[in-house]
């Protein structure tokens, strides 16, 4: 490891730290799998306080971008990039209203709209098939168990995220799949989870799926939106209906 820290700044110090190792991380100038200094190392690189080391490690491993094992060789290895932090952060804004309903509707018209029209070309055999059976899963449980069929749901589109192609797109998807399954859950309780409105739903994903299967990505993407657009514009506060309407093209 040749990788040469400079002594940090003595306000809220550990925040420093976390600011320079991070940006060796960001840059490349440390990769997935190496590993950071020792402690003690990083001690003296910083000139600061093992304390102050141990909390800049702790942020930095609540952030998804460490892992520090007891007993481990060296100093803490730095992992490879993971949706997982921002799942967190998705799901603890959804708990504490500061991500509303609209924000995430609006979100998945922009990202279910991209990659329904990628998938529909780039999708491999595996994922068609797999597509396929969330769609028959859903189907399955409309008018039996309401968590069974939102799983199903929400596994259709992940499968659709990942046969875009584009690791982006499939990113902020697992990232916020928490969120949306929540959402559509809730949404379903809201309305009683009724058999009619789930079996809507079905027919919905399933006119998405014959589109991803045709290969007809105009189609795909439009039905995309189509579908999220009917599911949840009902249940939105009518002054957020222009913010919808501007992403329907």
């Amino acid at each position: 490891m040749t990788t040469q820290f400079t002594p940090a700044v003595p306000v809220r110090t550990y925040e420093r730290v976390v600011e320079q190792i991070e940006s060796a991380i960001t840059s490349g100038t440390v990769r997935p799998g190496e590993h950071l200094p020792s402690e003690r190392e990083l001690m003296v690189q910083f000139s600061v306080s093992r304390p102050t080391i141990r909390e800049a490690l702790r942020v930095l491993q609540s952030m998804g971008l460490v892992e520090s094992k007891p007993g481990g060789r060296g100093g803490p290895k730095v992992l490879e990039p993971s949706p997982a932090s921002l799942t967190r952060s998705f799901a603890t804004m959804v708990r504490l209203d500061s991500l509303s309903m609209t924000e995430l509707v609006q979100f998945r018209l922009v990202l279910d709209s991209s990659a329904c029209r990628l998938a529909s070309t780039l999708h491999t055999a595996e994922q068609l098939e797999q597509m396929r059976s969330c769609v028959e899963r859903m189907e399955a449980e409309v008018g039996k168990d309401a968590e069974a069929f939102a799983r199903a749901d929400m596994d259709f589109h992940l499968t659709v995220w990942e046969a875009s192609g584009n690791a982006l797109l499939a990113m902020c998807g697992r990232a916020v799949a928490g969120a949306i399954l929540e959402l559509i859950t809730r949404q379903l309780k809201d309305s009683g989870a009724t058999e009619r409105t789930e079996a809507e739903s079905a027919a919905l994903d399933r006119g998405i799926f014959e589109a991803i299967a045709a290969g007809e990505a105009a189609e795909a993407g439009r039905r995309a939106r189509q579908a999220i657009y009917d599911r949840y514009a009902s249940i939105l506060p009518p002054s957020d209906g222009p913010g919808l309407d501007a992403l329907m093209g």
